[in-house]
């Protein structure tokens, strides 16, 4: 089956997709492991979190992601996009091991290639699947076109025009 290739810019928001959640997430580690443990019983300690440097700066990353995220699920189907959420773990694991010096098993690296097989395979199929007109009938009237998105919609009865005075 002949599918469209994606854009440069679309290939641009899987790549801030797979990037952006690890970094985001590596960081809140860095930072947490220089603070005591936090409980949810004294917020104000996980409130205080929030302000250092590197807690900062992984949940302006993970914002990041959550936006690119959306923006790749506005044009292409969840089984295409969330591998590229999978492939951050293979990240996480390289970021973990020589960023923040954590050990990692040998079962975990056979797991890091597992992922990337799975994520090979799944990233040669379309991006968006194309429905049959019949089940595409059916849909259209639960729910408008992704083209006509943040269109104004014409209104069903004219409009009477003012009379000039």
């Amino acid at each position: 089956m002949a599918h469209e290739r994606l854009l440069p810019r679309q290939y641009l928001i899987l790549l801030m997709v797979a990037i952006c959640a690890p970094l985001g997430d590596t960081c809140l580690s860095r930072g947490m492991t220089s603070l005591p443990a936090i409980s949810l019983t004294h917020p104000a300690t996980l409130i205080a979190a929030v302000f250092t440097p590197w807690i900062a700066f992984g949940i302006a990353l993970l914002i990041g992601f959550f936006a690119s995220y959306l923006t790749a699920l506005s044009w292409a189907d969840l089984t295409y996009v969330l591998p590229a959420t999978a492939f951050g773990n293979v990240i996480v694991a390289f970021l973990a091991r020589f960023w923040l010096r954590e050990p990692i098993s040998l079962e975990r690296w056979a797991g890091i290639v597992l992922i990337t097989l799975g994520v090979s395979f799944v990233a040669q199929g379309p991006s968006l699947t194309v429905r049959p007109a019949i089940e595409r009938s059916a849909t259209e009237r639960l729910a408008p076109e992704k083209e006509s998105f943040g269109k104004i919609a014409e209104p069903a009865v004219p409009v009477a025009q003012e009379q000039p005075r």
